[in-house]
């Protein structure tokens, strides 16, 4: 799956970063899981903490779901320049 225009520098960058650091937050020195269900179980984890709490520079240090939050609530209460 490409992010981006083939050919460009920044073909599968994001993805590729993403992956990167999912692995080095979720593997940590770990080779093996009892089940596919506790791996599963560990991914999930890692997700739901990297959407809802891991804070992310280019959002202004702030968790996906803070930076949206706030972002709705601005733009539902800016009256109107008539």
């Amino acid at each position: 799956m490409s992010m981006s225009a083939i050919g460009s520098n920044a073909d599968k960058a994001l993805a590729e970063s993403f992956d990167a650091t999912f692995k080095r937050e979720t593997l940590k020195g770990r080779r093996t899981w009892f089940s596919g269900r506790e791996a599963r179980l560990d991914a999930f984890r890692w997700l739901h903490r990297y959407i809802t709490r891991r804070r992310h520079s280019c959002l202004g240090h702030r968790s996906p779901t803070t930076y949206e939050t706030r972002s709705r609530i601005t733009s539902t209460t800016l009256t109107s320049a008539v």
